[in-house]
């Protein structure tokens, strides 16, 4: 059975009629091309296919497109694709070797700007704690807590 569906992605809204049992991790990659959003392991235990769903970091691997209809997604791809301007979350795991592979880095990304915009100055202990559901298989953790950190750092400082 299909179903028309309205979300706003990054920012774009977008209809789409699709069926009711695509995931929505498949409708951004395939039906907007918006492969920032990666699949590991397809039963929500790995982190790589969080986005933000109404601001709330949700596993699209588990969820079905049709339950984001009328809803606000933002993918890694709405935080800055620019290069000269990324945001200061990318930019601190860029700075940091957080990044390593890049394969979880997504998952990591979308998991980490919510908890840094309610929690600004995160011991590390909060910041392992919030991790803890998305999977690295490089950087051994250290690296990205470190650049958890420093991204703290940088989102407390005034933008120019």
């Amino acid at each position: 059975m299909s179903h028309e569906i309205t979300l706003t992605v990054n920012g774009h809204a977008h209809t789409r009629t699709v069926e009711a049992r695509l995931l929505l991790s498949d409708f951004l990659r395939h039906e907007l091309g918006l492969t920032g959003t990666h699949v590991g392991c397809e039963h929500g235990v790995c982190g790589a296919c969080t986005i933000l769903l109404d601001g709330v970091p949700v596993r699209s691997c588990l969820t079905f497109a049709v339950q984001a209809n009328g809803h606000e997604i933002m993918t890694v791809e709405g935080l800055g694709h620019d290069p000269e301007n990324l945001h200061p979350l990318q930019q601190s795991f860029w700075e940091s070797h957080g990044l390593q592979c890049g394969f979880c880095t997504p998952g990591f990304l979308m998991t980490l700007l919510p908890f840094l915009q309610e929690n600004p100055d995160p011991s590390e202990q909060e910041i392992r704690e919030a991790i803890s559901g998305n999977l690295c298989r490089c950087t051994g953790y250290q690296f990205i807590v470190d650049a958890v950190k420093l991204a703290a750092q940088k989102m407390g400082e005034p933008q120019p």
